[in-house]
């Protein structure tokens, strides 16, 4: 007996309902898209059944049609007149729409990363279906997606603000493609923007930041000048939330029940009356019951969460806070991956973020592949602690309970799609089996030479600086630029002779000198691990096609390149600071350039990866801030050469860079043009270093 399949190809037609909701219109535009790309035409849409169709796109109609539960959908088959037609068939708008983005996967293709990771489409004559009826498999997560925050890549890539259509639009395609269904669209962004209106148009759940309870508008915003005090003004803020409820009443919302002060910090520093835990916690118990009681009144049945982030999760923690019954609570991780407290400033009590067996109802987690804290958090480039982390501890949270929601920060989403792939894995399945999963992801992404790129993957995670006794203490890219720029300031600014304050979290209470070489001896120890696997990527990268060279590079050596950049960048700044404190003013001073060279090198990563539509990407770079760090160090060079070339700016050329010949004979009225601080410090290095130690 001869196999049965469905035959799609370009000529083929699909039935869609004649009633379609702007959800599935827009997953039937993605499929008609993909169509076009593998099999060189789009689609015929037809809003009737014939024996000319070959698919079927509808809701369910009996129980057995496709699993009874919400996003559920399946695949069933019927023949006539001897050809074969699939039915892709949905419980609900999101069931349909990944019905459809799953036929698109499993059967087109299309990768669910291929905008973001550059994966080509192959094109196909036609494809061929079996005729097996398949169901979906429940998630193991309820709400699931991502938090797209500390966006400044993708608000700074095009010119217009707030981002638009063109921005959006594959951010929330990806989630859907990975399967998420609920989204933060951004931090902070105008209300006019298009973000929270798209996400909701495309079938997604959105919800709110905690620190924008129901999604209203921060109070100093909109009522400028008026104390942020709930105790004083109850109907200012209530105004708020009632406006933020009547705009969003009629959309999938998971709304957020919150109480922090503005701009994401306890509210009690507006309200310093409140100076026990018991009435800190009574007064943020009393607000979320206000909150839910008003979005009963407006909202039948609202799903509710209430984020236990910071002060608030150490609150209930201790008992000071009663959360509503029915209300999710988010619990947090530390940043850096671990199911902790995070740090705050030099504090870490590190108290542990999940709920524990007592703590009855439903519990979900916020989790953070991507962070920024203006310490050591990983902004732009990849996470810093093994995947091994990821997987114990959002599986631990899933088995602990916390398995209604997982709400994952995903920045900028380019340079953070592995990560974000391995959540994606746990969401779905509830665990993740990473041997496995790294070499399937490796395949989606190149065409050869997978086990070495998946090696170097590997290897990164190792070469990661450890800069305190945990397994998350692990550096990002903000590591080499945040510390740096605090050294600079304290240095120019005079204060050298106590500890820098904002960097005890790092290196403890130690004089400000031993700090500058603590940081120093960190990078030292990285640095040379760094540029061998640089190297070996330059390696590998020769033996790639054109389009996996490009795609590795983008995904992956950045990444190696930003660490080596900051690490050799932060360590010639270290040393231009102790050359300094031996009024070693001319070695300094190079020293200070070779760091501005290093961390040049940094931004010429940004220009690698910003080919054809990336133009721009990284022109945004507003919180790493690449060239903020090296204005600083423009500025300690400066500072520098009045140590000793000042005020004709011509004697440390005279000193070391004129011919013994010329010193005591050249008149001095003509030589009164001074070299520029790069001339002086290229010459001043090519005096100074071997060819080997230059940068």
């Amino acid at each position: 007996m001869k196999p049965s399949y469905v035959v799609i190809d370009g000529n083929s037609m699909i039935s869609i309902p004649k009633t379609v909701s702007t959800a599935v219109r827009h997953a039937v535009e993605m499929i008609s898209r993909d169509h076009e790309k593998v099999l060189g035409k789009s689609p015929s849409l037809e809003t009737t059944f014939t024996e000319k169709v070959d698919m079927v796109i509808r809701y369910a109609e009996t129980a057995d049609e496709c699993p009874q539960r919400p996003e559920a959908f399946g695949f069933r088959f019927l023949e006539q007149l001897g050809k074969w037609s699939i039915h892709i068939i949905g419980y609900d708008d999101l069931g349909i729409i990944y019905g459809l983005l799953h036929y698109s996967q499993q059967y087109l293709g299309v990768d669910p990363f291929w905008y973001w990771a550059d994966i080509p489409i192959k094109p196909k004559t036609n494809i061929h279906i079996p005729t097996t009826d398949f169901d979906s498999p429940e998630k193991a997560v309820t709400y699931r997606g991502w938090f797209v925050n500390d966006e400044v890549c993708l608000i700074g890539w095009k010119e217009e603000y707030p981002p638009t259509k063109q921005v959006w639009y594959p951010v929330f395609e990806a989630l859907l493609r990975c399967g998420g269904n609920m989204v933060i669209p951004g931090t902070d962004l105008p209300r006019h923007g298009i973000h929270a209106k798209l996400a909701s148009e495309m079938g997604l759940w959105v919800t709110h930041h905690h620190a924008e309870p129901l999604g209203a508008e921060m109070f100093l915003r909109a009522f400028p000048g008026k104390k942020p005090s709930y105790k004083e003004h109850p109907a200012l803020f209530e105004s708020l939330w009632e406006e933020a409820i009547q705009n969003q009443k009629e959309d999938k919302i998971v709304w957020v029940l919150s109480f922090r002060g503005q701009g994401d910090a306890p509210f009690w520093l507006y309200d310093p009356e409140f100076d026990t835990p018991e009435k800190r916690g009574k007064m943020i118990s009393k607000v979320v019951r206000r909150q839910y009681d008003m979005l009963c009144e407006s909202v039948e049945e609202p799903v509710c969460s209430m984020a236990l982030y910071g002060e608030i999760a150490e609150l209930y923690k201790e008992g000071h806070i009663d959360v509503p019954e029915g209300i999710i609570k988010i619990w947090a991780d530390n940043g850096y991956g671990k199911m902790v407290s995070r740090r705050q400033g030099n504090e870490n009590y590190r108290i542990p973020a999940l709920p524990t067996a007592d703590d009855l109802g439903e519990h979900g987690i916020y989790y953070h592949i991507t962070f920024h804290d203006l310490q050591a958090s990983n902004h732009l480039t990849m996470f810093p602690s093994s995947p091994e982390l990821i997987k114990e501890e959002v599986e631990k949270a899933l088995h602990a309970g916390a398995n209604s929601y997982v709400l994952v920060n995903s920045g900028n989403i380019r340079p953070h799609l592995y990560p974000l792939d391995v959540v994606k894995e746990i969401w779905t399945y509830g665990q993740v089996k990473l041997e496995e999963h790294i070499q399937t992801f490796m395949n989606r992404l190149y065409t050869s030479n997978t086990k070495e790129i998946s090696q170097l993957y590997k290897s990164y995670f190792e070469k990661t600086i450890s800069y305190g006794p945990h397994l998350d203490d692990k550096a990002g890219e903000e590591f080499y630029h945040h510390p740096a720029r605090k050294i600079i300031g304290y240095w120019l600014e005079g204060k050298t002779n106590t500890p820098h304050p904002r960097l005890i979290w790092a290196t403890g209470e130690i004089p400000f000198k031993d700090q500058v070489c603590w940081f120093k001896e960190k990078c030292e120890s990285a640095v040379y691990a760094w540029e061998q696997l640089l190297e070996q990527c330059n390696e590998l990268s020769n033996q790639l096609s054109e389009q996996d060279r490009n795609r590795f590079y983008d995904q992956f050596m950045i990444h190696v390149e930003l660490h080596v950049s900051g690490c050799k960048g932060f360590i010639t700044l270290c040393n231009a600071y102790l050359s300094y404190v031996k009024e070693e003013y001319p070695l300094a001073f190079v020293q200070l350039y070779q760091s501005m060279k290093a961390y040049k090198n940094g931004q010429l990563a940004f220009k690698r990866a910003e080919v054809g539509k990336w133009e721009n990407f990284y022109r945004a770079d507003w919180l790493t801030n690449i060239e903020s760090t090296i204005y600083s160090l423009e500025a300690a060079r400066k500072f520098v050469r009045m140590h000793g070339d000042s005020p004709e700016f011509f004697l440390w050329y005279k000193e070391y860079l004129m011919p013994e010949t010329e010193k005591h004979i050249y008149l001095e009225n003509t030589h009164r043009n001074p070299l520029s601080d790069d001339e002086l410090a290229k010459r001043l290095e090519e005096k100074f270093f071997s060819k080997e130690d230059k940068m």
